[in-house]
């Protein structure tokens, strides 16, 4: 202890030797040479030197007592017994490290515990067109094509929600913004899930004009209106129903909907729909729900910039909205505009 604090001020106790060597040089040339003079100044500067490192040393000696033992506990660490200004500020720049460590931390364990009950959740929920598939092939009759292209679909939906979900925590790393045809998007993925359509004897029915663009990812994009699409389709129990793919414009942005007429959400469930493994009231009617595919939406469209709006009416059907800015877009056409202008007078 008594060796660090001498390391830590040994610059002051050479400032200090050679200040009286100077102030003794300043004399001697002056013509004052008694020596015995000389002497009383170095004891009573020496003495002085050493009284006030001593006192500072009795200040930080509990903060020295501190730092050089092994801690057990942090919280023995974080104990506040500064006594002097700069330790009190080390404290509170400890406390302020300690703090984000136990907000890194929290968000460390609540993904990971996650990530553990998707997967949990999943590979539960897989067994079903697994066992599907195995009593079709251990059967003596012919296999039903569309019965296993059916479960196979099954199979990618769920591996494609999963991959999703642990791209989620490097989505920078995977995102790519573009110029989409809103109505292009929207029937690529309907043809699909087509077989998803066919199945359920539902139809869907879009209604986007044309050249409506947006800017965005696709890929992810593409991931969001399947899990519309897949919860619209699931929670309509009735056959002959209708999806309907819509399209509208409000000030500066463009706002595109998938409608359905299923059994719609419970009032009491509308404010937790998109927290992650809720399945609420209409999960345990399917006993499919995994309660991610709306959690995992709204973190896709939060992340690319995009706002999501939830309304719903039980037995009336609900309505899932993407809301795009267009601020983007209109500059890019803009561009695109001058651009054409000048080749054309160029042209001239």
């Amino acid at each position: 202890m008594i060796r660090l604090f001498l390391k830590e001020h040994l610059v002051f106790l050479v400032f200090q030797v050679l200040l009286v060597l100077f102030v003794m040089l300043l004399y001697w040339l002056d013509g004052f040479r008694n020596v015995d003079t000389a002497v009383y100044s170095i004891v009573i500067t020496s003495i002085l030197t050493l009284t006030f490192l001593g006192t500072l040393f009795i200040k930080k000696y509990a903060f020295y007592k501190k730092i050089l033992s092994v801690p057990t506990e942090i919280e023995g660490v974080l104990q506040r017994e500064a006594r002097s200004p700069e330790i009190k500020q080390v404290e509170a720049y400890l406390q302020h490290i300690y703090r984000l460590y136990q907000k890194e931390v929290q968000l460390l364990y609540a993904r990971q515990n996650r990530h553990l009950q998707f997967m949990n959740s999943w590979v539960h929920q897989m067994k079903t067109p697994i066992s599907v598939i195995e009593l079709m092939t251990q059967g003596n009759d012919q296999i039903d094509a569309a019965g296993v292209s059916e479960e196979m679909d099954r199979l990618k939906r769920g591996l494609d929600a999963v991959l999703m979900n642990a791209r989620l925590d490097t989505f920078e790393e995977d995102m790519q913004i573009e110029q989409i045809d809103i109505k292009l998007l929207v029937t690529e993925v309907v043809s699909t899930n087509k077989r998803l359509f066919i199945g359920s004897h539902v139809f869907p029915v879009i209604s986007i004009a044309e050249e409506c663009i947006i800017t965005s990812d696709p890929k992810w994009l593409r991931f969001v209106l399947a899990q519309f699409l897949t919860n619209a389709i699931k929670y309509t129990f009735e056959e002959n129903k209708k999806i309907y793919f819509e399209t509208s414009f409000e000030h500066n942005q463009v706002v595109l909907t998938v409608r359905d007429e299923g059994i719609g959400i419970p009032a009491s469930d509308m404010k937790r729909v998109t927290k992650a493994f809720f399945t609420g009231e209409n999960g345990r009617k399917t006993g499919e729900s995994t309660g991610m595919g709306l959690y995992l939406a709204q973190e896709v469209c939060h992340r690319l910039g995009h706002e999501m709006k939830i309304e719903s009416a039980v037995g009336e059907g609900t309505s899932v909205s993407i809301i795009f800015e267009q601020h983007e877009s209109t500059e890019r056409g803009e561009l695109d505009v001058d651009i054409e202008v000048e080749r054309n007078n160029e042209g001239v």
